[in-house]
């Protein structure tokens, strides 16, 4: 088995543990401290929207030997405006590369057509080699409502299946755990200045089912451990949970890193060396809200379940006693390493004058054992035999009579008659 194998066993027995649950202030603190700098980011720098949400114009000539600088300048003293969106295209497969020129919504075609002219006045473009598209703004009025649609109509399905399949309070803690997913990728794409572009909302939504999936992954395994739970002692309803997430700990790891590598193969290989803008709209997305869900799934959906269980009152008398178990046996333990090291150092009232051990009962200080002779009668120490007489050891060179057998001498008197 692999090292990642064992340690997953050892988490699913309950061998090793993280305390997920028990630290959840550390993760709402982390979090928090995300969530206000994504909201600061959204309030004050707002959204980069693509020219599909705001309208606008698109220009597209060969890149030739033009620098972003030169090509910025030259938009902008035609009457661009100084907020466009310059993107270097390098076609998948090889071939010419492009420059593509989005600019804010034009006022009439004299307006375009005075761009184009500068675009190829300053780089000796042709004009049929420089292509021109409109969006307006309320074909991206109509996408910005559509996407929000959308995500009301995800989130109130999620919370009626979870509902359902589970209870409302694990539906709550998914909730959170969502809304905690889209604000930090949204943050993140306001600080950075990331393009919003019809894509990233596609986007968007995959990454809020895949966070789902995640935390529905260890709410079962948490419903499995909490089942017949009141009736015992044995944990809390925070320790239970603790354990279902770190058994699921090493699939979550394992799902989101698979998950992971081909969505950033496309982001720094498709998007970033072969230029592909749309691949690049998608996994960028893809990319944060993936790992947003996996932090989300395991730092903050199961601790919030926690919290809101263990204000039920029957869990917090469960917690009652489990508590008053824990210290029971700790009462105990204390008392048993205390008797076992009284044991060790022994009273000195029952050691004699010269330090040594107490003899055992029955014998002599100093001396032999006490015995019993064959009618069962105690027999001093120092003492063998019948006859009381002391028992000497044999001089040398004299031979030691066997002693006889007093059980077997048969009885006096007169000899039975046959």
């Amino acid at each position: 088995m692999s090292r990642l194998g064992s340690v997953g066993a050892r988490l699913y027995r309950g061998e090793v543990s993280v305390d997920f649950v028990g630290r959840q202030k550390l993760w709402y603190s982390i979090s928090g401290v995300i969530l206000v700098v994504s909201v600061v980011a959204l309030a004050t720098l707002g959204l980069n929207f693509s020219v599909d949400f705001r309208g606008g114009s698109v220009f597209q000539f060969p890149a030739g030997k033009a620098s972003i600088s030169q090509v910025r300048s030259t938009v902008s003293a035609a009457g661009g405006g100084q907020d466009t969106l310059i993107q270097h295209i390098a076609p998948i497969g090889g071939g010419p590369a492009k420059w593509q020129v989005q600019t804010d919504k034009l006022s009439g075609f004299a307006a375009v057509n005075k761009i184009q002219d500068a675009i190829g006045h300053r780089f000796g473009i042709p004009q049929n080699k420089i292509s021109t598209s409109f969006v307006g703004a309320t074909w991206g009025g109509q996408i910005s409502q559509k996407a929000l649609q959308a995500l009301i109509a995800f989130l109130v399905v999620v919370v009626i299946y979870l509902s359902i399949a589970f209870e409302w309070k694990m539906a709550a803690s998914a909730l959170i755990a969502l809304a905690h997913d889209i604000v930090i990728t949204v943050g993140v794409y306001a600080l950075l200045r990331f393009q919003v572009a019809p894509a990233s909302v596609i986007g968007l939504l995959t990454i809020l089912g895949y966070s789902l999936y995640d935390t529905v992954v260890v709410f079962d395994k948490v419903r499995e451990n909490t089942a017949g739970l009141l009736g015992s002692a044995r944990s809390t309803y925070s320790q239970a949970a603790n354990l279902a997430l770190n058994q699921t700990l090493v699939r979550s790891i394992n799902t989101s890193v698979v998950a992971l590598l081909p969505v950033a193969g496309i982001l720094f290989i498709g998007a970033g060396l072969l230029g592909a803008g749309e691949l690049q709209d998608l996994a960028l997305v893809l990319f944060i809200g993936m790992l947003s869900g996996t932090y989300s799934s395991i730092f903050i959906a199961t601790p919030v379940l926690a919290d809101l269980k263990e204000r039920e009152p029957q869990y917090r008398a469960l917690a009652k006693r489990v508590q008053q178990r824990a210290a029971g046996g700790r009462k105990a333990a204390r008392a048993a390493r205390a008797t076992v090291g009284a044991r060790g150092q022994g009273d000195p009232g029952e050691r004699g004058a010269s330090g040594q051990e107490p003899d055992e009962p029955g014998e002599q200080p100093g001396g032999d054992a006490a015995g019993t002779d064959e009618t069962g009668a105690t027999v001093p120490a120092g003492r063998a035999g019948a006859g009381g007489s002391p028992s000497r050891p044999p001089r040398p060179g004299q031979r030691q009579q066997p002693r006889r057998n007093q059980a077997r001498r048969r009885p006096s008197g007169k000899k039975k008659r046959r």
